[in-house]
């Protein structure tokens, strides 16, 4: 798919995975079409990818992106300089909580003092990066994942507490009936190893703007 010079880089394995996501799941079939040449589009910079995932934490993606929106009026570049800057009375001002303010100013204080091996996650397993992130407080599972999907483009991540990924499964396999994690793992057993992008599809069902 040759794409419009100002478009973000497209991951090098989506078209493949696309491909054979197609040839085995009759549901990707006939999902992965309508959203046409729509893709995953990363977030470079790692403080801010991990901020927006607290700020979106156990909240709809389109409340996220809202509550995103008046954050970034407070921090518009998103750095650790300026959450620290801003401080918690700011913070909260854009309808933040108060445990999430504790957990972004934690962060932020994190990449301030170089805590983590920023510079090494690009070549480090999913489980070991996931395992450094947990560290953090606020950041659990959820968390880690959505950062080694979003930021360094991981192919094969199952969120298995996203609730989207929950419905969207729901809705697309089992006519809109309550799904376990057993039934989320027998599905996405079909996808290896291309899991992020059957899961960025199910969100596009549910969501079709891609954020």
């Amino acid at each position: 798919m040759r794409l419009p010079a100002d478009k973000p880089h497209l991951p090098d394995y989506w078209e493949n995975a696309k491909s054979e996501l197609m040839k085995r799941d009759r549901i990707m079939r006939k999902l992965i079409p309508q959203f046409g040449d729509l893709y995953l589009v990363g977030h470079d910079d790692s403080f801010t990818t991990l901020t927006r995932s607290i700020v979106a934490q156990q909240l709809s993606a389109e409340s996220a992106n809202v509550l995103w929106q008046k954050f970034l009026e407070v921090c518009p570049k998103s750095t650790p300089l300026q959450v620290n800057k801003a401080g918690a009375e700011k913070l909260a001002a854009c309808g933040l909580s108060k445990r999430k303010i504790e957990y972004i100013l934690d962060l932020a204080e994190h990449f301030k003092e170089k805590r983590l091996h920023v510079d090494k996650w690009a070549e480090m397993t999913d489980e070991n990066v996931i395992a450094e992130l947990m560290q953090i407080r606020g950041i659990g599972r959820w968390t880690a994942e959505m950062f080694l999907i979003f930021n360094l483009l991981r192919p094969n991540i199952l969120p298995l507490d996203d609730p989207s990924l929950l419905k969207g499964i729901s809705l697309n396999y089992f006519s809109g009936e309550p799904v376990s994690r057993s039934d989320i793992r027998e599905v996405a057993a079909n996808w290896e190893p291309w899991r992020t992008v059957a899961t960025w599809y199910l969100w596009r069902s549910l969501d079709p703007v891609a954020s």
